[in-house]
């Protein structure tokens, strides 16, 4: 099994690791980074840097395919190299995930036309934009499409997915082995449940984080 996680200028670090480190413990399964070309890709804030392994076009029937988020611009040309690709690839994988944002890129591609999705909640209208239909749940599954919400629920996609492939007893492994046992200090990890002028001084930020 070949999994590929797509990386692009300004993605999201957490968004390509969160299931690297989760989905990518799939028993004997080769993970690669792949970019319009090999070699190293700066996320977001710019002082990182991922690998590429190998270019798209070296990697054309991955059976699973991870596609982060980021702020923008994403590289939403219809026919740019990457949705190109998205939709040569998508043709053939068994699996087609995103985290966050990346589920606009899968819009783009025109892929989740008339699909329940998700995405970071700052993106969703701009999903349903795109043909699909957006939810505010952390993981969805519509038919071998699964699309996690903002940036830390890719850890979750990724072991629902490895549940579903490997089967429950190996996620719960690999959920142990990793120690993912979320407590965080504050209860403010969704605008339900943040304070209502935090969610308004992140909103109105938006602009800077999403574009």
């Amino acid at each position: 099994m070949q999994i590929a996680i797509v990386l692009y200028d300004r993605f999201t670090a957490l968004d390509a690791v969160g299931p690297y480190e989760t989905l990518g413990r799939i028993p004997d399964a080769e993970t690669v980074f792949v970019a319009e070309r090999p070699g190293p890709v700066r996320n977001d804030s710019g002082n990182l840097a991922l690998t590429a392994d190998r270019a798209l076009a070296d990697v054309p029937n991955p059976d699973i395919i991870v596609v982060p988020g980021g702020p923008g611009p994403l590289p939403l040309a219809p026919d740019g190299p990457l949705l190109t690709w998205l939709r040569a690839a998508d043709a053939t994988s068994t699996w087609t995930t995103s985290v966050c944002t990346g589920s606009l890129l899968l819009a783009a591609a025109g892929l989740l036309r008339g699909r329940r999705a998700t995405s970071h909640w700052l993106a969703l209208e701009e999903l349903e934009r795109h043909g699909a239909e957006p939810t505010g749940e952390r993981v969805v599954t519509d038919g071998k499409y699964v699309t996690a919400a903002g940036v830390s629920s890719g850890i979750d996609m990724g072991l629902t997915l490895l549940g579903r492939i490997a089967g429950d007893d190996h996620a719960r492994i690999v959920q142990l082995a990793t120690e993912y046992d979320p407590q965080p200090p504050y209860d403010a990890g969704s605008p339900e449940k943040a304070p209502a002028h935090v969610v308004e001084l992140l909103r109105s930020h938006a602009g800077l984080i999403l574009t």
